[in-house]
């Protein structure tokens, strides 16, 4: 039975990762320092991680405990990252230390002890905006808006005529353009990992993900994924705050199909070296998406707020084209919205959230990251 090490395989996605391991007959070991803004005060060892996970608290920020765990793995998933586009604009250290440098000692150990295959979570926040199109078919790889059309409430993507542009689903070649801390640090992670891997000849594989849902996120962390910032505002008869006219789309995927695409790397020979966007290939609207899900938790009196603000590094549109990894991997999306919705639902019920949104969002401003 191989033994898979999971860097920061407590949290969200790393834990349903540790169950499909688990399920296909992996031995699973997971370093994770339990941060208090993922798992709340207690830090302790989260009731839903899989019983036959031998967890192993620490910080990836130590080499010693990196290089020993490595040592002992067959594999190694490095999912281990500090995860939050507007806080990662003012902790710029705390970013840098745990992305940058946690993955530096993780690339360390796997020198001194190579493995079978790395894999390194990586985001979609590196492409910043996604793929356009002009009305003659034009594609545009670095579209961008301006601070001055953002402050007169403009948020639409525009060409160098200044024709409207069109979003289209945004593939792996589509050049990276990275508007925050965090975008940055995870194109170092990748990037790392996967020149390192060449120079060592040690497969890697780098996960770009795009925005992934479901149970076990941490309602109470204003910074991670928006549905679950939604609930958390939801649960406690709040709104949800959308930015700028909620009409921004997203690629929304269940962990579920994440996790499954995670085992698929480690298990598909063709997979070293590449990059993969893992999403549903989809695209929804923020406020559609938030009116969707209030209604899901019976909760549809609650109308969102729309603010009319910008964050610095928020982009308009991008959702992914998944085709690359369905004809690699023979990764195809399994779990719908509604399906992924009804399930976060009902694992809803039984949580508390407490609602920290406006004071991240007083956070921003006082730094004059939002307009």
């Amino acid at each position: 039975m191989k033994n898979i090490l999971v860097t920061g395989g407590a949290g969200f996605i790393g834990s349903h990762l540790c169950d499909e391991l688990i399920r296909n007959n992996y031995k699973v070991t997971v370093l994770d320092n339990l941060s208090e803004q993922v798992h709340g005060k207690n830090c302790r060892r989260p009731d839903y991680l899989n019983p036959q996970v031998n967890l192993v608290k620490g910080d990836v920020r130590d080499p010693e405990i990196v290089r020993k765990l490595v040592s002992e793995a067959d594999a190694v998933y490095h999912f281990a990252a500090l995860v939050g586009v507007g806080q990662s604009m003012y902790e710029i250290k705390e970013y840098t230390e745990v992305n940058n440098v946690g993955t530096a000692n993780v690339l360390e150990a796997v020198i001194k002890h190579p493995v079978e295959k790395l894999i390194v979570a990586s985001s979609m926040s590196i492409y910043g905006e996604g793929l356009y199109k002009d009305d003659q078919g034009n594609t545009y790889q670095s579209a961008s808006r301006t601070l001055s059309q953002l402050k007169d409430n403009d948020w639409e993507v525009y060409g160098a005529e200044g024709q409207k542009l069109s979003p289209i689903a945004t593939g792996e070649f589509k050049k990276p353009n990275l508007s925050s801390v965090y975008a940055l640090s995870k194109y170092d992670q990748e990037r790392m990992c996967l020149m390192t891997g060449q120079a060592y000849n040690i497969p890697v594989t780098a996960l770009r993900f795009f925005n992934v849902y479901g149970t076990r996120q941490a309602l109470s962390n204003p910074y991670t994924g928006v549905l679950a910032i939604f609930s958390s505002r939801l649960l406690n008869d709040r709104p949800p705050l959308i930015f700028e006219d909620g009409h921004q789309q997203r690629d929304f995927v269940h962990v579920h199909d994440i996790a499954r695409a995670c085992r698929l790397a480690l298990e598909t020979p063709e997979a070293a070296n590449e990059v993969f966007n893992i999403g549903s290939g989809n695209s929804y609207s923020i406020s559609a998406l938030a009116y969707q899900l209030a209604e899901t938790l019976n909760k549809s009196y609650i109308e969102p707020e729309i603010t009319g603000e910008y964050r610095v590094g928020d982009i308009r549109h991008c959702f992914a084209d998944i085709s690359k990894a369905t004809n690699i991997l023979g990764y195809t999306p399994k779990v719908s919205l509604r399906e992924g919705m009804k399930e976060l639902a009902t694992w809803l019920e039984d949580q508390m959230a407490v609602d920290h949104v406006d004071q991240a969002k007083e956070e921003l401003a006082s730094r004059g990251l939002t307009v």
